[in-house]
């Protein structure tokens, strides 16, 4: 099974974002991709007073890349966007999967929120304005068991655990990491849910400067279930491919067998 990830910075202009979105969604077909994962909010990445209004999981983005999807002939996992919330104040940040066909499969809601206060350095309180999902989601794509993530959930072990239990092979984690934290943890947490699981990881993440006064850390990568990193996009709006091997992940979980053994 070949993936990519696909590497964007969103901005304030959505179209403009989409559009990028589709050309690097062609090249991932074009490189044979089945699976082409986006980032966190790939539509739109900047100032909340001129984000654009939120959706039901069936409306403009939905269309939009399901439109991508069954054009291409690949399976689109379209990174987030800003669903219709439980209330006038809050909406839910979702992924959305959508098959080959154009047919949305699965939608995730992510379920830890950013609120965070570094002094001097960074203040984000995510949940001001948007409410956690409360399910886990594995879906099934091109016949392998993946189980869904956003960005910080990526803190959160249980969640991968959960996924890993409930039959996934594959975790995705599109992505909007902070510079500051991503220099240091991104690889090192991505690499580490990824051996504790026996799971192959795919991240995508945004890359680069954002308003308000917000930068990504990018490197948006493909690692292993033994933790090889195997492939990893430059700092630049671009793709990385790489092959699954599923009887490789099945040779790890045999000859180590740490998922199994659990006693908790």
């Amino acid at each position: 099974m070949r993936v990519a990830v696909c590497q964007l910075n969103s901005r304030e202009d959505r179209d403009q974002n989409l559009r990028v979105a589709r050309d690097l969604l062609e090249r991932a077909a074009g490189a044979g991709a089945e699976l082409a994962v986006l980032p966190e909010y790939v539509d739109y990445l900047g100032p909340g007073k001129t984000a654009p209004k939120p959706e039901s999981a069936d409306g403009e983005f939905a269309q939009f890349f399901g439109r991508a999807a069954r054009e291409l002939g690949i399976w689109v996992h379209a990174g987030s966007f800003h669903e219709s919330g439980p209330d006038d104040e809050h909406t839910y940040n979702t992924s959305l999967v959508f098959s080959p066909q154009g047919e949305l499969t699965a939608t995730y809601r992510k379920i830890h929120l950013y609120d965070v206060e570094i002094a001097g350095r960074v203040s984000y309180q995510e949940s001001r304005s948007v409410a956690p999902g409360a399910e886990t989601v594995v879906a099934e794509i091109a016949g392998v068991p993946v189980g869904l993530s956003i960005c910080y959930d990526l803190r959160f072990p249980e969640l991968y655990r959960r996924l890993a239990i409930a039959g996934a092979r594959v975790l995705v984690v599109p992505a909007a990491f902070m510079m500051h934290t991503g220099r240091d943890h991104w690889e090192v947490l991505l690499r580490a849910r990824a051996i504790e699981n026996q799971c192959y990881v795919i991240a995508a993440g945004q890359i680069g400067d954002h308003e308000p006064s917000r930068t990504c850390f990018g490197r948006s990568m493909v690692i292993d279930p033994w933790g090889t990193v195997l492939a990893q996009a430059p700092d630049d709006i671009t793709i990385a491919t790489a092959d699954l091997d599923m009887p490789r992940l099945d040779r790890i979980r045999a000859e180590l067998p740490s998922l199994a053994n659990r006693r908790l």
